[in-house]
C-alpha cells in the first residue's frame, strides 16, 4: 500500500511541474580524460561546449585538464503549451579566398571547420551553413584550379548556400558558371541581371527548418563591374542591393518566416554597404556580409538588424542563434568561434585527405624555386593600400625593366600577401599576384598619369585599393587638400613631369580597362603586351635578385612638412 502511495504522489508531483510549467533540474559529475576536449564531452550529453563552459565557469573553455571534475546539467525543457519556440542555428563564413589549409597567419583551414560545423549540427539539428563571398580565389591552392578546388572543398564541408562575391568573378563568366554549377549548393545573387532582364544567377532560396520556412537571398556590391576586370561582367546589370531588396523582401516575408540577406557588399563605404541595406530597407530579420573583411565579434546591430561579419580567411567560424516563436523571430544573437578556439580540435580526416590531394595536384608547379631574399617583401593588405612597400616597388621595377616603358604602376589592391625571407616559390609569388592579369603597356600624357595618381591617393591616409606603387618618377602630395587636387609635383628622373608629353606606362590589363577607377587608362594606346605579371615578376627576380625593392620615398607629403615647420617656428618665437 506504501508503495502504491509513493507512485501516486511521484505521479501528481510530474504532473504537477509539467502543468504548471516547472523545470526538473538534475545534473552528474564528468572527470575529464587524457584528450579530452569540451565539444566532444559536450556531444556525449547532447548538450554544447558552451553550456559547459557556462555551467563550469570556464575563463577558458580551451583549458581542462585530466582529473578536473565538470558538472553535466541534464534540464528537463520548460513545456510551453502556447507556442513553439524554434532554435536555428547560422554558421557563416565570408572571405575566404581559399585559404582553406591550417597556417600561423591564416585561419583554422578546411579539415577543421568541418568539425566545427559538424559539431554545431550535432548540438542542434536545426543548423544552416551560409557563405558570403569572396571564397574561391585568392590562395594558389585554389587559384590554379581557377576556383574548382574551392568548390570541391565546400561541397564536402556541407554548405547550404553562398552569394558570389565580386572575386568569384575574377576568372571569367564563363568559368564562374561552371564553378556554380559544380557546386552543390545555390550560389545567390538577387541584383545581377542578363542583357534580357533575367536573373544571370539564383536570387534566393527557401528553407525549411523543422517547420520553419527561411528566405534567404543573395546581393553583391555593384562595384563588381571595375573591382574585377571589367572585361568579366560584360554583357550584365548590377542593380543597386537596396531598391532590389526594397522590392523582393516583402515578397519573401509572405513566403517565409524568417528572412536573411546573404551579401556581398561590406561597410567601407558608399551607396552599397550592409549598413546602407540596413537603414533603408524593413523586413530582415539577420544581414549575413561579407567584402570588406570586417569582423564582428558580437555582430553590429543598424536600426534593429543585426549585420553579422567574420572577418577573413577562415579565422572565424559566425554563429548566429536565432530563437523563433510561432512564426515570430523573438531572438538574435551572434558571435564567433575563433581560430584560437579550434586549437584542440582535430581536423576532420575526409576534408584533410582532399586537401591533401589538391596539395599533391598543384606541388609541382607551386613549390619550384624563382629566387631568394633576405628580407621579407611586405605586401600585407594594410601597408600596400597606404605607402610605398619594398614589394610593390619591386613588382613595379619589374614591370617597367622588362617591358622598356618610362613609367610604371599598379595597384596595392592587386598585391596580395607577403613574401617571407629565404626561398621564393612559383607558390608564393602566386599567392602575392593571384589574378592571373597580363602586363600591358599604354601610352598616355602626363597629364593622365597626374590624375592616376590622383585616383590613388584620393583616399590617403585611409586604405585604397588603388593606392598606386609607382617606378620610374617620384610624386610630392598634399593630403591636406581636396581630394583630386592634392599633387604638388611629379619627378621623372631630374625632371619635372611635362603634362602635354606622352610618356609609355606598363601597368595591368585590370588598370588599363579602368579598374579601381582608373577610367584614364581606358581607350589609351596600346603598345605592347607581355606576359602574366606573375612570370615578369618571376623572371625579373630571377635574374636581378631583390635589391630594387629598396624604400625610396616615392611619395612624399607635404602636409606634414607644413605641420612641422610651422611648429618649429612657434617654438622658436617662444
Amino acid at each position: 500500500m506504501k508503495r502504491k502511495l509513493s507512485i501516486l504522489l511521484s505521479l501528481i508531483m510530474l504532473l504537477s511541474m509539467v502543468f504548471n510549467g516547472s523545470v526538473m533540474a538534475a545534473s552528474e559529475m564528468y572527470t575529464v580524460k587524457d584528450g579530452d576536449v569540451l565539444w566532444k564531452i559536450a556531444k556525449m550529453y547532447d548538450t554544447t561546449w558552451e553550456q559547459l563552459a557556462e555551467t563550469n565557469a570556464l575563463k577558458n573553455p580551451n583549458l581542462i585538464y585530466p582529473g578536473q571534475e565538470l558538472t553535466i546539467s541534464m534540464d528537463v525543457p520548460e513545456v510551453d503549451a502556447s507556442t513553439k519556440s524554434t532554435n536555428i542555428t547560422i554558421l557563416h563564413t565570408n572571405d575566404m579566398h581559399g585559404f582553406f589549409l591550417e597556417g600561423d597567419y591564416d585561419g583554422m583551414g578546411a579539415a577543421k571547420l568541418k568539425t566545427v560545423f559538424d559539431m554545431y549540427k550535432a548540438a542542434n539539428p536545426n543548423t544552416l551553413i551560409l557563405d558570403a563571398g569572396d571564397a574561391t580565389q585568392g590562395s594558389n591552392l585554389v587559384t590554379l584550379s581557377k576556383g574548382e578546388n574551392a568548390i570541391e572543398v565546400m561541397n564536402a564541408l556541407g554548405y547550404d548556400a553562398m552569394t558570389t562575391g565580386n572575386h568569384e568573378f575574377d576568372y571569367d563568366q564563363a568559368q564562374l558558371t561552371k564553378n556554380v554549377d559544380m557546386a552543390d549548393f545555390p550560389v545567390l545573387a538577387a541584383n545581377i541581371k542578363k542583357a534580357d532582364g533575367t536573373d544571370f544567377l539564383t536570387p534566393y532560396i527557401i528553407k525549411e527548418v523543422d517547420g520553419i520556412k527561411v528566405a534567404i537571398f543573395g546581393l553583391i556590391t555593384p562595384d563588381t563591374t571595375f573591382l574585377s576586370h571589367p572585361d568579366n561582367s560584360v554583357g550584365l546589370t548590377f542593380e543597386d542591393p537596396s531598391v532590389v531588396a526594397a522590392e523582393l523582401v516583402p515578397t519573401l516575408q509572405g513566403m517565409a518566416d524568417v528572412v536573411v540577406a546573404l551579401v556581398h557588399l561590406g561597410d567601407e563605404g558608399g551607396a552599397f554597404t550592409s549598413t546602407v541595406l540596413a537603414n533603408t530597407v524593413d523586413g530582415i530579420d539577420v544581414i549575413i556580409d561579407g567584402h570588406s573583411h570586417s569582423t564582428y565579434s558580437a555582430g553590429m546591430l543598424v536600426n534593429d538588424v543585426v549585420i553579422a561579419s567574420t572577418g577573413e580567411k577562415t579565422k572565424n567560424v559566425g554563429i548566429i542563434e536565432l530563437v523563433v516563436k510561432g512564426t515570430d523571430v523573438v531572438s538574435v544573437d551572434a558571435s564567433l568561434f575563433t581560430k584560437e578556439a579550434s586549437a584542440d580540435i582535430e581536423g576532420d580526416a575526409t576534408v584533410t585527405a582532399l586537401m591533401d590531394v589538391i596539395k599533391a595536384e598543384n606541388a609541382v608547379i607551386e613549390e619550384e624555386v624563382v629566387a631568394t631574399t633576405p628580407e621579407i617583401l611586405l605586401g600585407e593588405r594594410a601597408d600596400v593600400r597606404t605607402g610605398e612597400t619594398n614589394l610593390g616597388n619591386l613588382l613595379v621595377q619589374a614591370l617597367k625593366e622588362e617591358s622598356g616603358a618610362d613609367l610604371a604602376l599598379t595597384n596595392g589592391g592587386g598585391i596580395r600577401a607577403s613574401i617571407d625571407v629565404g626561398e621564393i616559390t612559383k607558390g608564393e609569388v602566386l599567392t602575392v599576384l593571384p589574378y592571373g592579369n597580363t602586363v600591358r603597356v599604354i601610352e598616355l600624357t602626363g597629364a593622365d598619369v597626374i590624375a592616376a595618381i590622383e585616383n590613388g591617393i584620393e583616399d590617403y591616409p585611409d586604405a585604397k585599393g588603388a593606392f598606386p606603387h609607382i617606378a620610374g618618377m617620384m610624386v610630392e602630395f598634399d593630403s591636406s587638400q581636396p581630394a583630386g587636387s592634392r599633387v604638388v609635383s611629379v619627378m621623372v628622373g631630374d625632371v619635372a613631369l611635362d603634362e602635354a608629353a606622352t610618356y609609355s606606362l606598363a601597368t595591368n590589363d585590370y588598370l588599363v580597362a579602368g579598374g579601381d577607377g582608373y577610367d584614364m587608362f581606358v581607350g589609351k594606346k596600346v603598345v605592347a603586351e607581355l606576359g602574366a605579371m606573375d612570370e615578369v615578376f618571376i623572371d625579373y627576380v630571377n635574374a636581378n635578385g631583390t635589391e630594387a625593392g629598396a624604400i625610396q620615398g616615392k611619395f612624399k607629403d607635404v602636409s606634414a612638412m607644413v605641420t612641422g615647420w610651422i611648429l618649429d617656428f612657434f617654438q622658436a618665437a617662444a
